[in-house]
């Protein structure tokens, strides 16, 4: 990753390449309970590899008592479970942060929450028998590339409890279906609660470790710091963020909404890897003033909440939409990025802001504040 940060608002060359290989959840995916594997948002940091499911082998090794090499077929062959995960970047919201890093630009939608099978990873590391040296686990992908000028594979690592936690498991499948090479096949960790990063995809190896590590994914990279030379505080667990699904029909460049007078239904969904999301609310105003939505159930502990709530849409002319989560501990989406700005532009959870017009039934255009009128045919 660049270690550079810029404050223009124009995107570079080195975010246009991050942009074609990545890409995040169409935003009207948030409608879904489960998403579409086709829609999940995807993060790659080097090049997809290829690795042959039928000669695979997972590595267990290390401060272990019972060093293990394990196929495909033997890992499917453990128990299984089925969860339904959120997951999201560390990096969602970087795009609308001054300064910003130099990396994929994300706006509001690298998120997903899909269906995840695999086996649980605690049984296994009680399996291999962790001995007392051991501290953390250390999880390498497959994948492999340059950082600083160092080949190196993309690896992090997690204490033991956190590795040992109920929902954390070796995923073979995604709603149902074998993983596809850019989820991580055949083999990938998924760590409910925290960002992306941690669940290490194209899974090579699985090592015990005396030390915390320090390597350049988690010593460098994913870390909340106020400069360039600031060590910083680790990226961990996901802030609350609420997501709604724009109404109405967009704008195809500008992404502008269009709506007529009456009764709108907003709806989406709603998570943070703190606790459970207790309150969601919507301004129609910009944030001056808020409402509570009505929140549903989530499909399991790990999955996002689903929230709905009828906007009366009372007058012609320009709105601006914003929905805000809280959660069990307190913790609240801020309005602007300033109050969650870091060096690395991780975790800018400010609220999503959605720009509406609204026009009356019969009108053929829709008017705006500075006077020009965009007209519409009705259909």
């Amino acid at each position: 990753m660049p270690s550079r940060v810029t404050e223009s608002p124009e995107f570079t060359r080195e975010e246009m390449l991050q942009a074609q290989r990545c890409h995040s959840m169409h935003i009207e995916g948030a409608r879904y309970p489960i998403t579409p594997i086709g829609m999940h948002y995807l993060l790659i940091h080097y090049d997809i590899p290829f690795v042959d499911p039928t000669t695979y082998e997972l590595q267990v090794a290390g401060l272990v008592r019972n060093s293990l090499s394990l196929t495909l077929n033997e890992i499917k062959a453990r128990p299984a479970v089925t969860e339904a995960v959120m997951m999201e970047c560390a990096g969602t919201g970087r795009s609308h942060a001054s300064p910003r890093t130099v990396f994929v630009p994300w706006f509001d939608g690298a998120t997903g929450c899909a269906e995840w099978t695999g086996t649980p990873l605690g049984p296994l590391l009680e399996e291999a028998g962790l001995l007392d040296e051991a501290v953390e686990i250390l999880f390498t992908g497959h994948d492999r590339g340059v950082e600083q000028g160092v080949v190196q594979n993309f690896e992090r690592s997690l204490s033991i409890d956190e590795a040992s936690r109920e929902g954390v498991m070796l995923a073979y499948k995604i709603n149902g279906q074998p993983l596809p090479p850019q989820h991580g096949a055949p083999l990938r960790l998924v760590v409910p609660r925290w960002y992306g990063m941690a669940s290490v995809k194209w899974l090579k190896s699985i090592t015990a470790i005396s030390e915390p590590f320090d390597g350049f994914q988690q010593g460098n990279q994913y870390r909340y710091k106020r400069s360039a030379d600031d060590k910083g505080t680790p990226v961990t667990l996901q802030r609350p963020r609420a997501l709604m699904v724009p109404p109405g029909m967009p704008s195809q460049l500008g992404r502008d909404r269009y709506v007529e007078v009456g009764k709108v239904r907003i709806e989406g969904h709603a998570w943070s890897g703190f606790g459970a999301v207790e309150r969601v609310e919507l301004s129609s105003d910009g944030g001056q003033t808020w409402e509570n939505v009505e929140l549903g159930q989530p499909l399991g502990p790990h999955a996002w909440r689903p929230w709905h709530h009828e906007w009366d849409a009372r007058e012609p002319g320009e709105y601006e939409l914003c929905v805000r989560a809280t959660d069990a501990v307190g913790n609240t989406q801020p309005l602007h990025h300033e109050e969650v700005w870091n060096y690395g532009t991780y975790g800018i959870n400010t609220v999503q802001r959605v720009h509406i017009f609204v026009r009356a039934p019969g009108q053929t255009g829709f008017e705006h504040q500075n006077g020009q009128a965009w007209r519409l045919e009705t259909g």
